[in-house]
């Protein structure tokens, strides 16, 4: 993957929660979602969003270090073994669209932070009772 220098990523409006795909066209320098990104108030995204993203295989230096700031400007969410309502939206979404548990825990933590979930994921955009936000891929 290549991804463009770092960008200062301005938040000032709406509250999203970005799954892997969004993520990664963010940092590739998708128009679309920076566009859409301009007047949020608050950016986040999943514990597991960051794992997926690291995981890849033959990433670079510089895309980790991209990755590495991009994750300082926005909230991470976690798996708090105490966070009771967080696993029962994470349960909810999983039993309601039969989700991979990845998916499940991405949405049901932007349903927990009460936020809009942006995804080119075709599955994720049929949950039900979360507000999601399809952009177009680069």
């Amino acid at each position: 993957m290549r991804f463009k220098n770092k960008e200062k990523f301005v938040m000032n409006g709406n509250y999203y929660f970005l799954d892997t795909n969004a993520i990664i066209q963010l940092l590739k320098g998708n128009q679309n979602l920076i566009e859409i990104l301009a007047d949020a108030e608050f950016i986040a995204c999943s514990v597991i969003s960051k794992f997926e993203y690291l995981a890849f295989p033959n990433i670079s230096k510089n895309d980790i270090e991209l990755f590495n700031f991009f994750v300082e400007k926005i909230e991470i969410i976690g798996l708090s073994s105490n966070n009771n309502e967080l696993h029962q939206q994470i349960l909810n979404v999983r039993k309601d669209k039969k989700l991979k548990l990845p998916d499940a825990i991405i949405a049901g933590s932007s349903v927990y932070k009460n936020c809009t979930l942006i995804t080119a994921d075709k599955k994720m955009l049929e949950i039900d009772n979360v507000p999601v936000l399809s952009y177009q891929i680069i």
